[in-house]
């Protein structure tokens, strides 16, 4: 594992990081290898993802699902959603390993939290996918892509990084770098586009890059030269980690807002954007959109509904830019302020810990 010092071992971890419950699954028939990580459930049951991703080993997908999970957290509560956080992983090329049998193991894994943990398609998976694992577990929120609310919801954060930067909000002429145009990434360069936005993307999958460019007048650079290539915006949508002590020297833009999750892969890279004057929409505020859309599945209201109150994903974004600059503090430090007070209040009046 990545941690060192008194907190290196497994329970260190999830003690300092006020998570509630770790678990592991092995499952001999199929070969399914997975976790579940349910971080808090003070505000309702923990929602998150199921990603399956070929790993390099054990430690390295229980760091994910930590990280994930605690986002969720502040995800959730920052947003007003009255959703706890939670994730899961599953080991495997989903490519190569993935099978009916495996999902409806790890449906069986999830079943096991009585409605704790209530999952959703991330990376490596499908809606389809979360219908065979709902053969197993319920519920699973496996009636809509949230993905194109996810994009909405980063448009609008775009939009507000923008206002704050001293523009109108204006997409037209602005140049956006898309990081992984996946479900998320090719939703949001479909928004962009409409907006006249001058565009540049990258995906590991050269077809799929080359598929949305023709699609959507855009550009396609290389992945491994997209977060330091020069625009006014890079929108991280695959995996996290983004800025890092590697990249974050070549960094060429003015606004990081995207729909990944845990784009730094440090805390203490928060401040060092700020001290390179680049404008930080934290991940767990700007990609609510997907989150608040499956709420507003989970309490039956519909899809008007939904988008009108994705649109709001803006003006949380605006209040957290705002807040750190009356404070001067980064803008991660406010919305994490944000989402933990909102925690603290509904912890206290159930009389039980706040969240870290």
């Amino acid at each position: 594992m990545t941690a060192s010092g008194p907190d290196a071992t497994v329970f260190g971890r999830l003690s300092a990081g006020g998570f509630e419950q770790v678990l592991f699954s092995h499952d001999a028939r199929t070969g399914l290898r997975s976790v579940i990580v349910v971080h808090d459930t003070t505000l309702g049951p923990a929602l998150g993802g199921v990603r399956m991703h070929p790993y390099r080993d054990e430690d390295a997908a229980l760091d994910d699902a930590l990280r994930l999970a605690r986002a969720m957290t502040l995800k959730a509560s920052a947003a007003g959603l009255d959703l706890g956080g939670g994730w899961s992983v599953v080991i495997g090329d989903p490519v190569r390993d993935k099978t009916e049998e495996l999902l409806r193991a790890h449906g069986r894994f999830i079943a096991t939290l009585g409605g704790r943990f209530i999952p959703v398609n991330d990376v490596g998976t499908t809606q389809a996918d979360l219908r065979v694992i709902g053969r197993e577990a319920s519920p699973v929120c496996d009636s809509g892509d949230p993905s194109p609310m996810t994009a909405l919801g980063v448009l609008e954060g775009i939009r507000a990084c923008l206002r704050a930067d001293g523009s109108d909000g204006s997409l037209a002429g602005v140049r956006v770098c898309v990081q992984g145009v996946g479900n998320v990434g090719s939703a949001l360069v479909g928004l962009l586009a409409a907006e006249s936005a001058e565009l540049v993307v990258a995906d590991i999958d050269p077809a799929r890059a080359a598929c949305v460019a023709e699609r959507f007048g855009a550009r396609v650079v290389d992945p491994s030269t997209i977060a330091g290539t020069t625009c006014d915006v890079l929108a991280p949508c695959a995996m996290g980690a983004v800025v890092n002590d590697a990249t974050l020297p070549g960094l060429r833009c003015r606004i990081i807002a995207g729909g990944a999750n845990n784009v730094l892969a440090a805390p203490e890279h928060a401040a060092a954007l700020t001290a390179r004057g680049i404008l930080y929409a934290p991940d767990f505020c700007v990609n609510a959109g997907g989150l608040v859309f499956l709420e507003e599945q989970i309490l039956g209201h519909d899809y008007t509904q939904a988008e009108q109150r994705v649109q709001q994903v803006g003006a949380r974004v605006a209040e957290v830019i705002a807040q750190a600059r009356r404070t001067g503090i980064t803008t991660t430090d406010a919305a994490v302020e944000l989402a933990q007070a909102r925690l603290r209040t509904a912890a206290e009046r159930k009389g039980a810990s706040p969240v870290r």
